[in-house]
């Protein structure tokens, strides 16, 4: 009989509240689940926010969500959910930075612990009670965790800074293109 130590169990509690927020989160965006507005309500509000096309980008912040945050309570897939979820919570980041950290003041102060928890279980792995480890971390190897956070800094980077650049064309006055 194996016994689990308190880092395994630190673990799996870290992930089950982390990744059920995310997953929830995820659920608002793309169902209109628990008072969110779904993936019309969502894209809309997503492109007057400077994330274009908002539907898409909708459905890729709610996938990474609740895909990733389902992936983190489960413990599977560790690498991968953990910096599909921080990718989409830099993003979310971005949005609030603004309003300066606390969340109290529309601030990024929730995002971005969401974030830094799920790159941290990216990082530290999923411990023994899951299912990374039940099916012998065949999809959580250590050469997965750069390649995973390495991908999604490249793309949370060229979509936040293509939202940078559509708000201040905004600010600036100046037109969109209108043919292609």
């Amino acid at each position: 009989m194996t016994c689990f130590d308190r880092r395994d169990v630190g673990l799996l509690l870290l992930r089950l509240g982390t990744g059920g927020v995310l997953a929830a989160h995820g659920t608002q965006k793309l169902f209109g689940w628990f008072g969110g507005h779904g993936l019309e309500g969502t894209g809309q509000y997503m492109e007057s926010i400077g994330y274009e096309p908002g539907k898409a980008s909708a459905t890729a912040s709610g996938l990474a969500e609740a895909g990733g945050g389902t992936l983190l309570a489960l413990g599977l897939a560790t690498p991968a959910a953990g910096a599909a979820a921080a990718g989409a919570m830099a993003g979310a980041s971005s949005v609030h930075a603004p309003n300066g950290f606390f969340a109290a003041s529309g601030g990024y102060e929730h995002a971005a612990s969401l974030g830094l928890a799920a790159a941290g279980l990216a990082i530290a792995g999923p411990g023994r009670l899951s299912l990374d480890h039940a099916l012998g971390h065949r999809v959580d190897r250590g050469w997965m965790v750069p390649a995973a956070l390495g991908v999604t800094a490249a793309v949370t980077a060229v979509v936040v800074g293509m939202r940078a650049q559509r708000l201040r064309r905004r600010e600036e006055g100046e037109q969109e293109v209108l043919f292609d």
